[in-house]
């Protein structure tokens, strides 16, 4: 094996990268994270406007990224998002499956459609996207890794949020399985478990749970900082660091394991 200097090690010039759900929030801060290692990226999001601001923002950078419309939901979009990146940057090389939803809904209110739309955005699309980029760099020979966005839910519940629970408790045991089959191929596997991140989704769902309880917003916040022994929220780009290590050739020896990001939330 060649040593690498530390700069190397976290150099990702010559690699190309699709993340889903990379228009806002952490998979965002993912996209700027690895485009700033280096990486030509493609962000591949439902909401296209947004995503191509993000994608003009890393382009202003000195960065490459291109912006493609995605529902994960659909194999078509995730072969065509994967194709995408192959025609813009020639391969793929990393994929990073973030996009995710987390409706917070008593478990005896939770409606069929809703289990359904969450497991098929959390859990399918993972998937989908995951045998896409597989297929794709088990052609090109040249290995690969996969990034899965599970969540501190898949080991560790949460209440009002059982079919996100389920869905990521699964996208931790769809990391496994695919890192075990895919490693003759050098696609290597892994997953990162956030635990309470600061973005514009969690922003809504706590306002919406206070709202529906009658307290403040800064009630909910406080409550969960109390199980926090950082005593504070993670930003999107504490996972994106992480996530950027799991790309890194830092972590070539690293398969079908869960790293959690969450400021010591799984010890209280």
């Amino acid at each position: 094996m060649a040593n690498f200097s530390i700069s190397e090690l976290y150099d990702l010039s010559g690699h190309a990268a699709l993340v889903t759900g990379g228009a806002l929030g952490i998979g965002q801060a993912i996209a700027f994270r690895l485009s700033e290692a280096g990486a030509s990226v493609v962000i591949a999001d439902v909401d296209l406007a947004s995503a191509k601001k993000t994608a003009a923002q890393i382009e202003a950078r000195g960065g490459r990224a291109q912006a493609v419309r995605a529902d994960v939901r659909v194999a078509a979009d995730a072969e065509a998002a994967v194709q995408a990146a192959v025609d813009a940057f020639g391969q793929i090389d990393l994929l990073v499956n973030n996009a995710g939803i987390f409706p917070l809904i008593p478990v005896l209110d939770v409606a069929e459609e809703v289990w359904d739309r969450v497991i098929d955005i959390n859990l399918k699309g993972a998937f989908l996207f995951a045998k896409a980029a597989a297929k794709q760099m088990v052609q090109a020979g040249r290995g690969g890794k996969i990034i899965n966005l599970a969540s501190v839910d898949a080991v560790h519940p949460n209440g009002m949020a059982t079919p996100y629970n389920a869905s990521k408790g699964g996208v931790l045991m769809l990391t496994k399985g695919l890192a075990l089959e895919l490693a003759p191929h050098k696609i290597l596997v892994n997953a990162v478990a956030p635990g309470g991140i600061t973005t514009p989704g969690t922003d809504e769902a706590r306002s919406r749970v206070a709202s529906s309880a009658g307290i403040p917003d800064d009630a909910i916040l406080q409550g969960w900082l109390q199980r926090v022994p950082l005593r504070r929220m993670g930003e999107p780009d504490d996972v994106a660091k992480v996530v950027l290590f799991l790309a890194s050739r830092a972590a070539d020896f690293i398969t079908g394991e869960l790293i959690v990001v969450d400021g010591g939330y799984l010890l209280s």
